[in-house]
């Protein structure tokens, strides 16, 4: 063979390498970029939003790429998470804001650059595209009427609550404080624990040193993990068996411990997953959505949790 021809030919590759490097960052151009701000993956429930959603667009939307960010529990580094996927130009940015107040000033940052806004779960203080959660008020009313009803309209109540700032928190606490107006409960010890299992215990167990047996009827957690806590420094104090221990989200977990008889009850909320990656898509694609989608929920007592085994989080 001449060397002319040895010459033409790996020309001629050459140019097919380039055409298919070419097609290829065309193809890559032409994905659908999508942003995933999470809050925080300190717990169960957050991972499963995150993976729930991935798992989605990995088996249903090959159009998309996903680039997802943790924020660390820490609403600086969330912000600063935002804004660099403001800079890489995302189409859509899906986002479970830490805390309303720090996070809203990127959220309409990114809005005035003309990106569509998917909030999850937790809301910021400024219109977005479409919001995707379950309704929170009603669930902390639900629990405390839940309560009310268990304790015959009587006793004393510690509410271990959320992240303070967050709408969730904010709500769920607003919701039971209406359900607990005029009634024969009373709320003697609260505070933020920001949902982690590891501060319930420690304010439990300080609580319990606060207030002797028969002096607390009921816990009400913001969330499982929370109610998992104090149900652990109950139990170390040898007092579960007075107290009732009511929780929300739906946790597996949750679920056994109220088959074992050592949660009163639990509420669920859904995780967001895989309505929120279905939601941000159809804006993506221009398509018409509600301003909020409202995902529905469940009380989980000993009545019913038989079903429920083996089916949350």
């Amino acid at each position: 063979m001449s060397v002319n021809l040895l010459k033409a030919r790996s020309l001629t590759l050459a140019a097919a390498l380039a055409v298919a490097m070419i097609s290829g960052a065309a193809l890559a151009q032409d994905k659908i970029l999508i942003g995933f701000s999470q809050g925080t993956m300190n717990h169960p429930w957050r991972v499963a939003m995150v993976e729930g959603n991935k798992k989605y667009a990995e088996k249903n939307l090959p159009d998309v790429e996903l680039v997802i960010t943790d924020g660390q529990n820490d609403s600086a580094k969330q912000v600063t998470d935002v804004e660099s996927l403001i800079a890489r130009g995302v189409k859509v940015l899906m986002i479970s804001p830490l805390t309303a107040d720090a996070l809203t000033p990127v959220v309409q940052e990114a809005l005035d650059a003309g990106i569509k806004v998917v909030t999850l779960d937790r809301k910021v203080n400024t219109a977005v595209t479409v919001h995707v959660g379950a309704l929170n008020e009603p669930i902390g009313e639900d629990a405390g009427k839940f309560l009310i009803e268990a304790l015959g309209n009587k006793g004393n109540v510690i509410e271990l609550q959320g992240t303070g700032g967050a709408s969730a928190t904010v709500d769920r606490h607003n919701g039971f404080e209406t359900a607990l107006k005029g009634s024969g409960l009373k709320v003697v010890a609260s505070q933020n624990c920001d949902y982690l299992r590891e501060n319930a215990v420690k304010f439990m167990e300080d609580q319990l040193q606060r207030f002797g047996p028969g002096e607390i009827q009921a816990v009400y957690a913001h969330n499982d993990e929370m109610a998992l806590g104090a149900i652990q420094a109950l139990e170390a104090a040898n007092r579960l068996g007075e107290v009732k221990v009511v929780g929300v989200d739906g946790e597996e977990l949750a679920f056994e411990a109220i088959d074992a008889g050592k949660m009163a009850a639990t509420f669920t909320y859904p995780y967001v997953a895989p309505e929120g990656m279905e939601i941000a898509y159809k804006v993506a694609k221009g398509e018409q959505v509600p301003a909020e989608v409202v995902l529905p929920g469940k009380k989980v007592d000993p009545s019913n949790v038989k079903d429920m085994l083996g089916t949350g989080f």
